[in-house]
């Protein structure tokens, strides 16, 4: 895909996800809001001592800071999302027995997942999270390794994906579903009203001089 400075031939403005998850690009084609999709180059560690709330969202500040300086005039969405249980932030597994060893201490109890966004562009950058909390069915050694088996948690925070096969160790969540598949859609939407645009449903349009 070709790389433009401006806005849309319409005057709206052009959209740049700063990430390679296809479940984030998604959602935005879900909402009629298609993304060019540029992976950021960004050390996604924490901080010592940093809390879930302030490691997403500077991490999701980064990302899109870090693509908007090389996309001029577009508006640049990031996002990062961690799933927190008893305090430690679990992020994505690191091989097999590290995914089976996560949801083994998933089983039956409710942990957290905080998932931060940013929408970078000539506005500066503004930012937001979403908090939600997820109550995991029990399940046993061999379900485990068999969902393992299939690949899905592997690029997953907390290994499993709620929209995916994953569904089937989920017994329920109280707050964003979205923000427990990685976006959260409507502090996006809030956000996008903060940096000027209004969504249409069929797009974006300014807001100024918008009743």
């Amino acid at each position: 895909m070709s790389v433009r400075d401006d806005a849309e031939g319409d005057g709206t403005p052009r959209l740049v996800l700063a990430s390679a998850s296809p479940r984030r690009a998604a959602l935005l084609c879900q909402l009629g809001l298609p993304a060019e999709s540029v992976a950021a180059d960004v050390d996604e560690a924490a901080h010592p001592g940093e809390e879930p709330a302030v490691h997403v969202e500077r991490l999701a500040r980064a990302k899109a800071m870090t693509v908007a300086a090389s996309h001029p005039g577009a508006l640049v969405v990031g996002g990062d999302t961690v799933v927190v249980r008893d305090g430690a932030i679990l992020g994505k597994p690191a091989s097999e027995d590290h995914a089976v060893a996560m949801l083994t201490s998933l089983s039956g109890r409710t942990h957290e997942v905080y998932s931060g966004v940013a929408v970078a562009g000539p506005h500066g950058v503004v930012s937001g999270v979403e908090r939600t909390t997820v109550r995991m069915r029990p399940f046993g050694p061999g379900q485990t390794r068999a969902y393992v088996a299939t690949g899905e948690p592997m690029d997953k925070a907390g290994a499993y994906g709620i929209q995916g096969l994953g569904a089937a160790l989920v017994d329920g969540i109280d707050g964003d579903y979205y923000a427990v598949v990685g976006f959260p859609v409507g502090c996006f939407l809030d956000l996008l009203a903060s940096a000027g645009w209004r969504y249409t449903f069929t797009g974006l349009e300014p807001l100024r001089g918008v009743p």
